[in-house]
């Protein structure tokens, strides 16, 4: 987002902040001032105008934005913007909404509410709402699609949200090979408005198999009379349903694509990929990614239920808080060590605080690369003897200098020599492990951000407390 894209969407969240909080000033104003029979009806008239107030600015509102404006705000407000606006276009707020505060704004809603603004959903928006909503509701509105709207529905709901199945749109014009260009033409005319993100126009032979795409400049360049396989491109960038959609995603990067069609596996087009789509889920996926890597599991509403919160991050607080109890006990092995010689605990903190940032270093270094597709069988083991290399010089070059000011400070050499090697013995293993976690959880089809860093960090802080205070007792003591 630019600046003053930023500094534009700061002054709509002020103006119904401010909307918001007037009116809650003028209603207990109200309702102080007006002790007499009517003071019901005076509350509620004044209620009504500041609802009133709040609406004209809201509807001015962008849906998209309405969403960003009401994932700022605090449950109890968020219920009120939300309840003003559902009515009228409450299903596309829905979809612009993050998953957490659209599954609260859900499951707070009345039922006549939330039929209204599902109501205004076709089935692709439908289906993708679907887990959120309640069960009664959702075949209530699925009994008033056509057959092949519910049939489309079903074959939607069978894929999950991450894959491209869950994210193909059934909106598209499918023109046959042997049209000329000007009955394509008069085809389109004939519509009243053509799907969003159309490009271009898949093309298909006689047994309805994908074959290739019209660009819009071959229509319109190109000569009306001639057939539709003469001009289009037979270079296709297509998908399966199956597919993840991190895949796609790539593919619509690389090639710079803006829609892209879906086949079965038959090769008939079934569906279509659009940018649109593709950006909002590469959105979440990088917040879920960065969420995952803190140790936090799924995506968090940073307005939400402080109940909520606490949930969703003790899994891997208490997993930090056992690796703590665990270097504490590793201290805890060397405390006549450390009694001898008190400079070792003002060392500690520098091998620890070294080696936890080269491990989440490589970590995250492995992260982004599985991420891209970067890392595969053929490079892996390429990948580990470079940062392992790596690891052993930054072992020596900031061993070398730790162990040189620990001289100068302490005019030790047997001290300068142990924290030396420990800072290469800490930064292989912080290495190692940086590689190791995020490759096992992928390799175990689970998310390789999903706490490496909490986990790499956590382990070689025991583990270079162990290393360095291990060597301080049988180098120094004896």
């Amino acid at each position: 987002m630019s600046s003053k894209q930023q500094h534009h969407s700061q002054r709509i969240l002020a103006a119904v902040k401010q909307a918001l909080d007037k009116g809650r000033l003028v209603e207990n104003l109200a309702r102080q001032q007006n002790e007499g029979p009517h003071r019901t009806v005076v509350e509620n008239l004044v209620h009504r105008q500041q609802l009133a107030h709040l609406d004209k600015i809201l509807k001015q509102l962008h849906p998209a934005d309405t969403a960003w404006v009401i994932e700022n705000l605090s449950p109890e407000d968020r219920q009120l913007v939300w309840r003003l606006q559902a009515a009228q276009r409450g299903g596309d707020i829905l979809l612009e909404l993050s998953d957490s505060v659209a599954a609260q704004l859900i499951g707070a809603s009345d039922e006549q509410l939330l039929m209204n603004a599902i109501t205004q959903l076709d089935p692709d928006d439908l289906a993708y709402l679907a887990e959120w909503l309640p069960p009664h509701l959702l075949q209530s509105r699925q009994a008033e699609l056509t057959h092949d709207e519910q049939a489309w529905m079903r074959q939607s709901m069978q894929f999950s949200h991450d894959s491209v199945g869950g994210l193909m749109v059934k909106e598209m014009v499918v023109i046959d090979e042997q049209s000329t260009l000007q009955q394509v033409l008069d085809e389109l005319r004939l519509r009243q408005n053509l799907p969003t993100q159309s490009d271009k126009l898949p093309v298909i032979n006689r047994r309805g198999i994908l074959v290739g795409v019209l660009p819009w400049q071959a229509l319109v360049l190109s000569d009306p009379t001639q057939q539709v396989r003469e001009v289009m491109a037979r270079e296709v960038v297509s998908f399966s349903p199956d597919e993840p959609a991190t895949q796609a995603a790539r593919a619509f990067e690389r090639y710079n694509l803006i829609s892209a069609p879906v086949v079965n596996s038959r090769g008939r087009p079934i569906g279509r990929l659009t940018v649109d789509t593709i950006m909002d889920f590469v959105r979440d996926d990088i917040s879920e990614d960065a969420l995952n890597a803190a140790g936090m599991t799924g995506e968090e509403d940073l307005f939400g239920p402080v109940w909520n919160s606490a949930r969703n991050r003790w899994l891997w607080l208490s997993l930090s808080l056992l690796t703590a109890f665990a270097a504490s006990r590793v201290i805890g092995l060397f405390e006549q060590t450390i009694a001898q010689f008190v400079a070792l605990a003002a060392l500690m903190p520098i091998v620890a605080a070294i080696g936890g940032n080269t491990g989440n270093q490589t970590t995250t270094l492995v992260v982004r690369g599985l991420a891209l597709a970067h890392i595969n069988d053929t490079n892996r083991n390429q990948l580990i003897r470079k940062e392992m290399t790596l690891s052993l010089l930054n072992g020596v070059v900031w061993g070398g200098i730790v162990g040189l000011f620990a001289l100068l400070f302490y005019h030790n050499w047997a001290l300068a020599g142990i924290i030396a090697l420990s800072m290469q013995l800490t930064l292989f293993l912080a290495a190692a492990l940086g590689l190791a976690v995020p490759l096992t959880l992928q390799s175990l089809d689970r998310d390789p951000a999903l706490g490496a860093g909490v986990l790499v960090t956590a382990i070689t802080d025991s583990l270079g407390f162990f290393i360095f205070l291990g060597l301080a007792s049988w180098l120094l003591v004896n």
